[in-house]
């Protein structure tokens, strides 16, 4: 019987798992796969003993498959859940909750569409511009399940900011998205630096308070297809 947590991949089949070292697990009989979908049940049953975290990458996303534990311990915090989510005080908990979580996330978005508008720094002549970025920025960048850096913790929020804004102008003021790169090792990761270093020098225009031509500017013309 597993004695530890780990984080697996799918086998090959159903009841097969692969470490992340390339060891081939069995699951055993007495345990079930608990889909994901139910956060505070899968969060209880993690807590409680040794169980295998199913994650499976696509791309540069991971996705939770489930978690392996066994059938008994599953079934019974289910049901002492489903006995506490009856209780009156659970839904103004889980209100409350919400609400926290949600003040949070307005906080952060306050911080993060600042932080974009100190990196872009452009001239006064300009701010009205760099002020309607930011919050193009944080508006893509932000939201829980974004995907993007911004959700990151693991590197300062001006650094966030930064690689935020660099992304979001590779999305709106350059063809990458119509390219077809060739599948070859480094090309996409070399491609983006160019492309990044062109917004940097597109950005140095607006910084410097130089005059531009909104008909023939790429960060100009993306800004105005925004909705108001």
């Amino acid at each position: 019987m597993p004695t530890r947590t780990r984080d697996v991949s799918p086998g090959s089949h159903e009841r097969q798992v692969k470490t992340p070292e390339g060891e081939l697990l069995e699951v055993p009989a007495s345990w079930s796969l608990l889909a994901p979908g139910d956060p505070a049940l899968s969060r209880r049953v993690k807590t409680e003993g040794p169980c295998w975290c199913v994650k499976e990458q696509r791309g540069r996303k991971v996705f939770s498959r489930g978690i392996w534990a066994p059938r008994e311990r599953i079934e019974r915090i289910r049901a002492e859940l489903a006995v506490e989510r009856e209780k009156p005080d659970y839904q103004r908990k889980l209100d409350a909750g919400r609400q926290r979580r949600a003040q949070a996330e307005q906080l952060y978005a306050g911080d993060f569409e600042a932080s974009v508008l100190h990196f872009l720094n452009f001239d006064p002549r300009h701010l009205a511009l760099a002020r309607r970025m930011a919050r193009a920025v944080a508006a893509h960048a932000v939201p829980v399940g974004s995907g993007t850096v911004a959700r990151t913790q693991r590197i300062p929020i001006e650094r966030r900011a930064e690689a935020a804004a660099i992304a979001w102008m590779r999305h709106q003021t350059t063809g990458y998205d119509d390219l077809q790169v060739p599948r070859v090792k480094g090309m996409r990761r070399e491609l983006r630096r160019m492309l990044a270093q062109r917004s940097r020098e597109l950005l140095r225009v607006y910084r410097e308070g130089r005059p531009v031509s909104e008909a023939s500017c790429p960060l100009s013309r993306a800004l105005a297809r925004l909705p108001d």
